[in-house]
């Protein structure tokens, strides 16, 4: 395919070709999380350096959008949001995830975000669908719409396809463009929920028969390891993400900083024709 130069060229200046969907799969780096004891600690003292450093080491390692994960923040979580993202996009240029079940938080830090959000996330229960999605209407905000309701976790894929086509019609509803929705199928550790992870992957395939053109897809990956022994966490997140791209994932909330897992990534990338094959294109 050309001389060594040529390769590396490639490689450098990230020439993509597209896949059927027109947009390349989305890394969104998991690691700013109120549950990691470093970054809950520098949340609470409002210690931007701990925080800055992290969005960094994520972007430079591949991600192209960072999750911002501040769990229920009841206390003080409209001023934590705003202050976490100004204080991330003064050093990174990528969008968030504002990951937060606090609809004024997630309202905190639209008002100040730059460039176009995205929201983690709606579901289908009935509150979660009124107190976000007229905020990705005002704010033309991206949104993750999980596929769970109040009755809890559906039972299969097609429970699951059932729950997303609810979210469509709430989406058409609230007026927020389709272009904008992640649906995500909902993955469940794989100690405690083992036959649910196959169906988790048939619903991604069954998201993208619903609408023309499909409908964009996400999964937090790390779910299926939670709990799990650290030695045995790093072949399942590698191997689940490579089947879901296989069935047309098009997102996923997974750790930049697991070298290995990237590269699983960049190649499966390869394989969907979103990336340019060259000799060097894990560099």
């Amino acid at each position: 395919m050309g001389t060594k130069h040529e390769h590396e060229y490639l490689t450098n200046n990230q020439q993509r070709t597209t896949n059927k969907g027109g947009e390349i799969m989305l890394a969104i780096g998991e690691k700013i999380n109120v549950i990691s004891r470093k970054i809950g600690a520098a949340m609470k003292a409002k210690d931007p350096k701990p925080i800055q450093e992290l969005a960094i080491a994520q972007v430079n390692a591949g991600a192209n959008m960072l999750d911002v994960n501040t769990g229920p923040a009841t206390k003080g979580g409209p001023e934590l949001m705003e202050w976490l993202v100004k204080t991330i996009q003064e050093v990174v240029d990528v969008p968030l995830s504002l990951d937060t079940t606090n609809p004024k938080a997630v309202e905190a830090g639209l008002k100040v975000h730059k460039g176009q959000a995205l929201i983690n996330s709606a579901s289908g229960q009935k509150e979660r669908l009124e107190s976000m999605l007229p905020l990705a209407k005002k704010y033309d905000a991206k949104i993750i719409g999980l596929t769970m309701t109040e009755k809890g976790i559906p039972r299969d894929a097609n429970e699951r396809a059932s729950i997303a086509v609810d979210i469509i019609t709430a989406m058409a509803e609230y007026e927020v463009h389709l272009e904008n929705l992640y649906l995500d199928p909902l993955l469940l550790p794989i100690g405690v929920a083992q036959q649910q992870t196959m169906e988790a992957i048939e619903a991604v395939r069954l998201f993208k028969q619903l609408h023309d053109p499909p409908l964009k897809t996400v999964v937090g990956l790390s779910n299926i390891s939670n709990g799990v022994p650290a030695q045995v966490k790093p072949i399942l997140d590698r191997t689940l993400l490579a089947m879901l791209m296989t069935v047309g994932l098009d997102a996923a909330i997974l750790d930049p900083l697991d070298e290995e897992l990237m590269k699983t990534l960049k190649t499966a990338q390869v394989f969907r024709n979103e990336i340019l094959y060259c000799h060097s294109y894990l560099d």
